[in-house]
């Protein structure tokens, strides 16, 4: 809708009129009053008003107290905020919520709004470009644990990693600056044992490295980082803003992929009945603000996000239709081996296998998990039982996942 933003809000209320509750939010959220204003000012203020475009209500019969609803979709005018993801949100639902049962589900920005939003620096295809793997899931890998490891110990964990055959490392985003392992070092030291690895592996390997610190210090940050040799970055998005991810990602100077972490995201999209569907928060606007990577709840392992909403969020994020770069999706948390062939089921290639246990946990091994990984995936995309696989020569690290995690197949 040109001109205009759309939001579609799921309000719950036993007793409400839903068209004039509509037209109370329209009308609220942009002129703030409508039916007293003179007929001259009407005109004046067309423009900046709010438009009800639809409501659908859901009274079935048999509904329980407190569970009717309507989804109410209204148009926001452009004109009334400014070219950030901070203006749209304050706008939309900054007032409304706080005003009781009520959940913003969806959002469509207009042309003109996404205008100012060049997306994803690299996106899915440019990340894939980075390590070189265009037919396959790529894999990654997460540092456990991290506080209180020294620079020594810090590199041993990832060149174990790296030797499993992961494409991507990323630190865990609970490690932020301290004196054991500051970020040059730290980033001088894991880009050392990544180049070691290589020589085994001959494979090319992103280090997503936490970028943290005053708000203020993010830019200066990011770019000390690059300059000792970062190759990504690993950034909580919810925790400093839309708009902090949008400016790094924008930045010319700032040319190394941006994983966005969901960290703080339960927050806002798990009740049904307040917040910020989780294919708003972790989708669209991850999305337009520039992640290239995004991490989200997966529907299978111990941090789990409903599998509808689960495949929404990566619908949108591989979503063609838009101008902007794809982001690759990271489905996370509690994910071993066993899983892969759901998250094939479900992703496609097209998707990050994320692990911190998975890999480090391995029976035999942190290396060896990085291992079972890459067969699990290897087998899944030949048509291949884990089973059948596992008893496969050379497949001891498989067979020993199975036997510690077990196997959900597709």
């Amino acid at each position: 809708m040109n001109g205009y933003c759309l939001a579609t809000y799921r309000v719950f209320d036993d007793k409400a009129d839903f068209q004039k509750k509509a037209q109370g939010i329209a009308v609220g959220l942009t002129v703030g009053s409508w039916t007293e204003l003179p007929e001259a000012k009407k005109a004046e203020m067309e423009k900046h008003l709010g438009k009800v475009v639809s409501v659908t209500a859901h009274e079935p019969e048999g509904l329980e107290p407190g569970q009717r609803y309507a989804d109410i979709q209204i148009a926001y005018p452009d004109v009334n905020f400014s070219r950030d993801i901070p203006a749209l949100l304050v706008t939309i639902f900054g007032k409304l919520s706080m005003d009781g049962r009520v959940k913003l589900i969806d959002i469509d920005v207009s042309p003109e709004f996404q205008s100012a939003f060049p997306g994803p620096k690299f996106g899915l295809q440019g990340v894939r470009d980075l390590v070189g793997v265009h037919n396959r899931p790529l894999l990654m890998s997460i540092f456990k644990s991290v506080i209180g490891h020294d620079l020594s110990g810090l590199e041993e964990q990832f060149y174990r990693q790296a030797l499993g055959g992961v494409d991507l490392i990323k630190d865990d985003e609970i490690l932020f600056e301290n004196p054991l392992t500051p970020l040059v070092k730290r980033v001088e030291t894991c880009m050392r044992a990544a180049r070691k690895a290589k020589e085994t592996t001959g494979q090319e390997l992103l280090y997503a490295v936490n970028l943290t610190g005053p708000t203020s210090k993010l830019r200066d940050n990011a770019l000390t980082a690059i300059g000792a040799g970062a190759n990504a970055l690993l950034f909580n998005v919810l925790s400093y803003g839309y708009d902090a991810l949008h400016e790094l990602s924008a930045d010319p100077a700032i040319n190394v992929p941006i994983a966005a972490h969901p960290a703080m995201a339960g927050a806002f999209y798990q009740s049904p009945y307040y917040g910020i569907a989780a294919p708003v928060l972790l989708g669209k606007l991850m999305r337009l603000a520039g992640a290239d990577l995004i991490l989200f709840p997966s529907p299978y392992g111990s941090v789990v996000m409903p599998k509808e909403e689960n495949m929404a969020v990566r619908d949108v994020l591989l979503d063609t239709s838009s101008s902007l770069r794809r982001s690759f999706p990271v489905p996370s948390a509690g994910i071993h081996p066993g899983l892969v062939p759901l998250i094939l089921r479900d992703f496609g290639t097209d998707v990050v296998v994320n692990a911190g246990g998975g890999v480090h946990g391995h029976p035999l091994g942190t290396e060896a998990g990085g291992q079972a990984f890459r067969q699990a995936i290897d087998a899944t995309l030949a048509g291949q039982s884990l089973g059948d696989a596992a008893l496969q020569p050379g497949h001891d690290a498989l067979k020993a996942a199975i036997e510690a995690w077990g196997v959900k197949e597709a």
